[in-house]
């Protein structure tokens, strides 16, 4: 069991308040915080933070012994790295509408670019690394996202409610082709409009919004999201695939796992996220970042449905969010009690804890280690029978490890 010390990404749509009130600094905090990285990614690690008060980088640490932190069996399957990237993410500002590649596409991806000399930190590059980026988010707070396509039937409503004349065509491609190749003919239609194009529809689509938001209808929230959206990035493509998507609203607790191909954007709140440890990310608008919509084209599933939300099932005294993905498992542990309530926490390889609110001891053996909210820990595949006993009422505790058990 070692603290861990955690990067923060200072992205411009994070929030000046919620990593800085989870981490005990002041608020609001000088400049947006959007992520707080929990893993051994390369482009920045965590580190330990070892009883002399020594900080090791979690990568460098992984590598020099790999067999004790991951786990004998782990280091040739994970091939001697970290398979999993925890965050804490908080969004007072949209995201950019993206998607992840598969296994197979981000390897043909990263070894085309690699060919075409293209620098791995280049502004210019899709594929940062070989692997895909599945990943899950649970909310911490109310948390608002677009996931995935909508039923086609309920766009074409939401496309007609809007009525707006010069997206009446449109409208009416995706009525008379209401399937998977429908929804990609329109997406790609208005994702590939010149500038000139965008910089009138846009706008129209502004005021059938506003008239729409207005009205005590069906798709208030949609109309509202194209509004916020198109006042950020105006004559942006990303307004009008917004159109397509479903919107989500989380409740704390509650889950998406976005597997590879979902076209995403996260609007606002904050969650715990855990992933592959991938930086794979195609991006298709709302974006000052690159754009490459050919590729993307290729990585997206427009297979249509309402997006499953997902609460996690009992597993002991924790609560378990399983995803189809190997790389990744996110536990939750709360406890309403008094102080005292215990449990344990699960073995099973290389694993990272955070504690959300309220503090616990955590006892090893002889060793004993309190984490209190903020604080997080890097668990070896040797740390096994720990012990936790709540220190606080209201504690919360989420547990990263891969998915293959002990």
């Amino acid at each position: 069991m070692e603290l861990l010390k955690n990067p923060v990404r200072p992205y411009a749509w994070g929030s000046r308040t919620v990593i800085a009130e989870l981490l005990g600094e002041p608020v609001p905090s000088a400049h947006p915080q959007a992520e707080l990285w929990l893993g051994a990614h390369p482009a920045d690690p965590s580190h330990l933070v070892r009883s002399d008060g020594e900080e090791v980088s979690l990568v460098e640490a992984v590598t020099a012994d790999p067999e004790n932190l991951l786990g004998r069996g782990r280091t040739d399957r994970w091939n001697g790295r970290l398979p999993f990237l925890l965050k804490v993410l908080a969004a007072d500002e949209p995201l950019s509408l993206q998607a992840h590649p598969s296994a197979e596409q981000a390897a043909t991806g990263f070894e085309r670019e690699n060919a075409a000399g293209i620098a791995i930190d280049a502004a210019e590059r899709n594929y940062r690394d070989p692997s895909h980026k599945p990943e899950l988010i649970c909310a911490l707070t109310e948390f608002h996202a677009l996931v995935g396509f909508r039923d086609p039937a309920t766009s074409v409503r939401l496309l007609r409610a809007l009525d707006v004349p010069e997206l009446a065509a449109h409208s009416e491609l995706l009525a008379a082709q209401p399937g998977p190749d429908g929804l990609r003919a329109l997406f790609t239609t208005w994702i590939t409009l010149p500038q000139s194009v965008l910089d009138e529809l846009v706008p129209a689509l502004q005021q059938g919004s506003i008239r729409l938001a207005a009205a005590d209808g069906e798709f208030q929230a949609e109309a509202r999201t194209v509004l916020e959206l198109s006042e950020r990035y105006p004559g942006d493509a990303g307004v009008l695939a917004a159109l397509l998507l479903n919107r989500v609203v989380l409740q704390p607790g509650e889950a998406l796992y976005l597997p590879a191909g979902n076209l995403h954007a996260y609007l606002s709140g904050a969650g715990v996220e855990l992933m592959a440890n991938s930086d794979n990310v195609l991006r298709g608008g709302l974006t000052p970042k690159h754009v490459d919509v050919p590729e993307l084209l290729r990585v997206l599933d427009f297979a249509a449905g309402p997006p499953p939300v997902c609460t996690g099932r009992r597993d002991g005294e924790w609560i378990t969010y399983d995803t189809p993905a190997d790389e990744f498992l996110l536990r939750r542990w709360d406890t309403t009690q008094a102080v005292g309530a215990a449990g344990t926490v699960p073995d099973g390889g290389p694993r990272i804890l955070i504690c959300t609110a309220g503090g616990v001891c955590l006892r090893s053996g002889e060793r004993i280690v309190e984490l209190t909210r903020g604080r997080s820990l890097f668990l070896a595949a040797a740390d096994r029978k720990i012990e936790i006993e709540s220190a606080e009422p209201s504690t919360q505790l989420f547990l990263a490890s891969d998915a293959l058990g002990d």
